[in-house]
């Protein structure tokens, strides 16, 4: 079910980021029922990994500026904290398509790599927990497990508790 991609092979703009950064990861796909109530959640279960290792990308508006916060699955986004995170003081979630159209990625596989307009990105602290953590790679039924360490370096993420249980 899991392959280690190594070099673009026609993949989404998150794997085709990945893959020119040279950072390591591995590609796992899975069957997406569009009935599912939870994308993340459906991830989790189609991959067998915990839903503390598999994290969600929301894009909320910070003080008037999209930006991304990338979340365990197995909570939610504390808005306040986001916008502290970024030095704002008010942050709500994004109409879905402006975060689809400033993106380039669908809603439930928007990846917080490899978008059409970067936005400034802040990962929960908890995904410093694992040695690898899975996000979206930019469609449905796609993930991406890579090092935390690496997904901020990528995205020049601030790293703050943000997910709340």
């Amino acid at each position: 079910m899991a392959k280690k991609q190594k070099k673009n092979s026609g993949g989404t703009p998150a794997t085709v980021a990945l893959a020119a950064a040279g950072t390591p990861f591995t590609l796992h796909a899975y069957e997406h029922d569009p009935s599912s109530p939870s994308y993340g959640e459906e991830a989790a279960e189609a991959l067998g990994v915990s839903p503390d290792r598999v994290f969600k990308t929301l894009v909320a508006d910070v003080d008037g500026e999209l930006t991304v916060a990338v979340v365990p699955v197995a909570g939610q986004l504390d808005l306040k904290a986001l916008a502290s995170a970024v030095g704002g003081k008010r942050a709500a979630m994004a109409d879905p398509a402006a975060a689809e159209r400033t993106t380039g990625y669908v809603r439930g596989g928007i990846s917080p790599l490899g978008q059409r307009k970067r936005l400034r990105t802040v990962l929960d602290a908890s995904a410093s927990d694992h040695a690898s953590i899975c996000i979206s790679a930019g469609r449905r039924g796609l993930e991406v497990e890579l090092a935390p360490g690496d997904l901020a370096a990528l995205t020049s993420a601030v790293v703050a508790p943000i997910g709340r249980a």
